[in-house]
């Protein structure tokens, strides 16, 4: 790799999913210490996943007419950093929304623009993908073990100091990230309205969506879950940190999972799996064994999904549409998905509970699976 930036590549991915390590599991704990409900919880922890449904193809749409995908994503880093200030002066649920919804909207732009300039770096290595990737896993692992530890024996406040400091961590290396060629291999440009409209790529795009609703009750409630159950938040924390544990093991394998097997098939796979484990979590939260092998699930559910899902989209979306097919993956998959998943968990879970929640979530992984199976593969008709 020594024509390839991969440890200015890999610092971002650590520093980003260091922060995603602090929001995911501990957030909706901050809110709730803020006498937050779960509705109210659901609604603020959505700005994440609503900012996503457009703002990514703004910025994507802006890198591709420009070529300056690292100097956008330099600025969105700094002003993400700027906007978190918001949440030390001032608790009020409006206010705490519009903060959340500002730092959502440029902390969004950041990583599918890092995720098209890291494969662009890579040309035709794209098998190398997952060991950059990786250190993403690292810091998320770090960071959300670390945290559990220390809200065991500090204020749950000391969370938004240590996610202060993490965005800080994600400018800096913003800061060395080197911009890629952008190589257009196609003799014409195809338009990006007729790229999406293939039916596989529909599928996978419908089947992204899915997923990512399906793991709105994880991402959001997930830590809720088990501190009511009674376990203690570093408990907690290396619940989530083995998941993300077994997932580095998956990215490193994966170069070599793909040439056996098709892209298409493992999406597949990992959709049926991720039903399999949200309905293990949401009737055997109280069950460790269980707990445990679902947590290992997440390798599959998330490592393996996203490295063959993120292939595909790169095989897919050539040329100039290649940040705006990053951005629309995105936009689409965790802005509707993800804000669809976190709603609909928080309006479940103050009505119905746990449980029911993640069987819900369930339900939505295995549509996904069926959409897949009937519309994925691609056509190949004479």
């Amino acid at each position: 790799m020594s024509s390839i930036p991969y440890w200015r590549l890999s610092g971002f991915y650590f520093f980003y999913f260091a922060f995603v390590g602090a929001m995911a599991p501990y957030w909706a704990l901050y809110l709730r210490s803020l006498e937050f409900n779960a509705f109210q919880i659901g609604v603020l922890m959505a700005p994440l996943h609503v900012m996503r449904m457009f703002a990514p193809n703004i910025w994507g749409h802006i890198a591709d007419r420009t070529g300056k995908r690292v100097a956008i994503v330099q600025f969105a880093a700094l002003v993400s950093l700027v906007s978190f200030i918001g949440v030390f002066l001032g608790t009020g649920f409006w206010w705490m929304l519009a903060v959340m919804s500002f730092i959502s909207f440029f902390w969004s732009a950041s990583l599918p623009l890092v995720e098209a300039t890291t494969l662009s770096h890579l040309g035709d290595r794209t098998d190398r993908y997952g060991k950059i990737r990786l250190w993403g896993s690292v810091g998320f692992i770090l960071v959300v073990v670390g945290l559990g530890w220390l809200l065991d024996h500090a204020a749950i406040r000391t969370l938004i100091w240590v996610v202060l400091g993490l965005l800080v961590g994600i400018v800096l290396f913003a800061r060395f990230i080197p911009e890629a060629e952008i190589v257009t291999l196609e003799a014409v440009h195809t338009p990006l309205g007729h790229v999406v409209r293939q039916r596989e790529v529909m599928a996978l795009l419908v089947a992204a969506i899915l997923m990512a609703a399906a793991h709105g009750p994880y991402y959001t409630f997930f830590t809720i879950y088990l501190v009511d159950a009674g376990y203690s938040k570093s408990l907690a924390g290396w619940l989530w940190a083995l998941g993300v544990i077994c997932e580095v093991g998956v990215f490193l394998v994966m170069p070599r999972i793909l040439k056996r097997i098709s892209a298409e098939t493992v999406v597949l796979i990992t959709l049926v799996v991720a039903a399999l484990r949200f309905l293990l979590i949401g009737w055997w939260v109280d069950n460790m064994p269980v707990l445990l092998f679902a947590q290992l699930l997440h390798a599959i559910t998330f490592a393996a999904y996203h490295a063959a899902a993120i292939g595909l989209i790169h095989r897919y979306f050539r040329g100039r549409n290649q940040a705006r097919g990053q951005a629309l993956y995105n936009s689409l998959a965790f802005g509707i998905g993800g804000t669809v998943g976190t709603l609909y968990a928080g309006a479940v879970w103050q009505h119905y509970g746990g449980a029911f929640t993640f069987t819900t979530a369930a339900g939505f992984a295995g549509v996904a699976a069926l959409v897949f199976a009937w519309k994925g593969r691609p056509c190949h008709t004479p």
